[in-house]
Parts: structure tokens; sequence; C-alpha cells
């Protein structure tokens, strides 16, 4: 059994996957979900040793339920596939959540070049883990994508957004239940591609909405 399995919801990342999988670390699995690619992004991530699942509904919360679904190691991380995250960096959230001193670890984005952050995802990121901080009650900066947790622990939280609001509806429910949470830093750079999200305004309104219901449902 993997000692960490790794979900990387993908929407057409094949040619960041050929950087991105080769970079996983030892005892990691990853696990792919193809959520609706045309670019062969399921087929390269085969190649190159992946688990892929296929989620056909869209949504970045359907993809990552669906990776969580097939994941059987004790503990589990989600990574964008992107490339702006380093595989490699995993080591730094999962480690404590195998020890056993943090129940969930965030990796807290550290922009390497003003490329790899639009000001507007920024800011859009920075109202939201303020928020979430006061609610959570943990010293959070950011949304990390690149976060770690007990497998079994996580499926007990029973989160139901299954849009862009699964990663923030996962740390409400995470506080509500008494996790110890914490973020550490990690490196965030240009990804391979363009975003499907955080590249546009238009994307990043749409994310901020999603969230802001969860926080609104759930507080």
């Amino acid at each position: 059994m993997a000692g960490v399995d790794v979900i990387l919801p993908a929407l057409d990342e094949a040619a960041a996957l050929e950087w991105v999988l080769p970079r996983m670390p030892t005892s990691y699995r990853a696990i792919v979900v193809d959520n609706g690619s045309t670019d062969g992004t399921a087929e390269v991530a085969e190649r190159l040793g992946a688990l892929v699942v296929h989620e056909s509904r869209r949504g970045f919360g359907a993809a990552c339920a669906a990776g969580l679904a097939v994941a059987t190691a004790d503990v589990v991380a989600f990574c964008d596939a992107d490339a702006s995250l380093d595989p490699q960096d995993l080591p730094l959230v999962c480690d404590p959540v195998l020890a056993g001193r943090v129940d969930l670890l965030l990796g807290a984005r550290q922009a390497v070049g003003w490329r790899s952050w639009p000001p507007h995802a920024r800011l859009a990121n920075r109202y939201l883990a303020h928020r979430l901080g006061r609610i959570s009650g943990a010293a959070l900066t950011d949304l990390g994508p690149m976060r770690a947790m007990r497998r079994d622990a996580l499926d007990d939280l029973g989160i139901v957004d299954r849009r862009f609001g699964w990663p923030l509806e996962m740390v409400v429910r995470a506080a509500q239940a008494g996790w110890t949470i914490e973020e550490v830093a990690v490196p965030y750079r240009p990804r391979i591609g363009r975003s499907k999200v955080t590249g546009t305004v238009r994307g990043t309104l749409r994310a901020v909405a999603d969230m802001r219901k969860v926080l609104a449902d759930l507080t």
C-alpha cells in the first residue's frame, strides 16, 4: 500500500503532467482524476504510471471526491496538476500528518515571480483565508491547494460541495470537528497552460461565489 495517495484533479493538463508525475516522491502514489479532458490527459497519466480515474461530472469538488473514493492509503494529499506546485514539496505537508502531529496541513503558497499568482486571484484568496481563519481559529494565510490529512477522518467530514467550494468546506468542517489545522510555506510557480479558474476574473468570481455560499451554509 502506498504511504500517501496524492489526488490530482485534472482538466486538460497533459503538458503539465509530463513534468508533475515524474517528480512524485517515492511511496507517494499519484491518482489523476480526469474531469473531461480533450488533450490526452488520461493517456499521459497512464503512461507515466498514475492511477487514472474518470469523472464526467464537471467540478473541482466532484474530481476530488472521485479521487478520494479510490484512495486506500491512510494519508491522502491533494495537489494541483498544472505544475504550479512541485510534488517534491509534498513531504512538507504530509510528514506532520504521517507523524500524527497535525490533522490537516495546508501548503501556503509563496509566489515565485509575479506571473505565478494574478492580482485578482491573490486578493480573493486573501479575503477568503481571512474569513476562514476567523471561523477556524487557525492562523491561515492561504486556502492552499496542496494539503494532507487522514483519509478516514476526511471521509467522516461528509463534504457535500462538488464545485469550487469543496476545499473551503473541508477546512470549515475540519475546524468544527476539532481538528488541528496548520499551514507551511510552499513555492508557487507559474502554471503550465492557462488556468480554467484563476486565469480570468470571471473564473475567480465564480469560485469566490461558490466558497461564499459554503461559508453561508455552514456558519
